[in-house]
């Protein structure tokens, strides 16, 4: 899954892909680089970010997602408004990546009316305080029944499981040992009987454990990537996407 954010605050590349033009023609090197899905979004949810509005959001999202809906690749919307959610899905958005997991009003039912995959993620609080002091007594078990919950709530409304991606939430409310424990026990979250995603690319984790900014984390993104994969992740959210799948199938020789 290729990231492209049309955002002037995300943490890694804030306001380079802002203009719908350059996002567009970004999304299709992500595409050559092999990209199976798109992710897009309008909304930074880094730690600290504020909210924008709806209006807002759509006049980022609307043009870019509408642009590259019809290219062959499935197209996912990074949103947590139920209302971007049903103007994306009816210009052709393939999939619904929600980091609140469809819980805010409406949400669920909106993704139950139509045929699209769902990807319910994990977050302890708000991007704005997610990572004030974030806490856990058992941080693999209380993210699995949160997102055990969340299917069910989704199954209940309609949306069958096939339909159902989970992701654990890497960075959301979750120190760097809290991540470190959920990638080595990502296995554990296939017992959930959905596909798996995890999201680590380039983030605060792996700056903090390398010590490079956001853009020289390229590397450290390619490993934690290859781990999730080998611990039994189905998609990886990733910036690099070149880098990660030759990464990957060098991997996959091996296995095979």
């Amino acid at each position: 899954m290729g990231v492209v954010n049309i955002t002037p605050d995300s943490f890694s590349d804030g306001g380079q892909y802002a203009d719908p033009a350059r996002a567009v023609a970004h999304a299709h090197r992500l595409i050559g680089e092999g990209s199976d899905i798109l992710d897009i979004g309008g909304e930074s949810t880094r730690p600290g970010a504020a909210p924008v509005s709806l209006d807002e959001e759509r006049r980022r999202v609307m043009p870019v997602l509408e642009a590259l809906a019809a290219g062959g690749v499935p197209v996912s919307v990074d949103t947590r408004k139920p209302g971007l959610m049903r103007e994306a899905i009816a210009a052709g958005a393939a999939m619904v990546n929600d980091v609140t997991a469809l819980s805010a009003p409406g949400a669920i039912e909106t993704a139950a009316k139509a045929p699209v995959a769902v990807c319910l993620m994990h977050m302890q609080g708000d991007p704005g305080t997610m990572q004030v002091n974030p806490g856990y007594q058992d941080v693999v078990r209380e993210v699995r029944d949160y997102l055990a919950g969340r299917i069910a709530a989704a199954e209940r409304a309609g949306i069958a499981r096939d339909r159902i991606v989970v992701d654990p939430g890497f960075g959301f409310g979750k120190t760097v040992e809290h991540n470190l424990a959920l990638l080595r026990a990502l296995a554990e979250f296939r017992q959930l009987g959905v596909a798996l995603l995890a999201g680590l690319s380039r983030k605060a984790m792996l700056g903090k454990l390398t010590g490079r900014e956001p853009r020289d984390r390229v590397h450290a993104s390619v490993a934690a990537a290859l781990l999730a994969v080998q611990n039994g992740a189905h998609i990886v959210r990733v910036h690099d996407v070149a880098a990660t799948r030759d990464a990957l199938a060098v991997w996959q020789a091996l296995k095979s």
